[in-house]
């Protein structure tokens, strides 16, 4: 995994998604995501940009995953909400994919229902 670290907003809600997210641009990153973990502590989390879909063979515990639109145009570049899947179960063999999603937030289990994200909301994903 790369060592840099972003901070994941719900601007809309004004609640912190992941304080500690890891950059999962890197092949490697994408690759492994979270396979190989025993668990994924409250804060953290795995970003994945470009991304419209995950799979959950190789994981020992569930998690959240938010799927979100490519940047606006504008300075903000805030990303929507398209899709949030709550408590994913691990070994599920399903890829969830969502059409139009430009990238996923993989947080822990719980996270979606603790901060309110809801489709449409406005996500920003910035450096920590």
């Amino acid at each position: 995994m790369s060592r840099r670290l972003l901070v994941a907003r719900n601007v809309s809600k004004g609640t912190l998604l992941a304080e500690r997210l890891e950059d999962g641009a890197s092949f490697w990153a994408r690759f492994m995501g979270l396979m190989g973990r025993a668990s994924l502590p409250v804060g953290d989390g795995l970003w994945l940009p470009g991304e419209s879909g995950i799979h959950m063979l190789f994981m020992r515990f569930p998690i959240d995953a938010v799927f979100v639109s490519a940047p606006a145009g504008d300075s903000a570049g805030m990303r929507r909400v398209l899709s949030a899947r709550r408590a994913i179960p691990a070994w599920r063999g399903v890829v969830w994919r969502v059409a139009g999603a430009k990238g996923v937030l993989e947080l822990p289990s719980g996270t979606i229902e603790a901060t309110g994200t809801a489709i449409g909301d406005e996500i920003a994903i910035d450096l920590g």
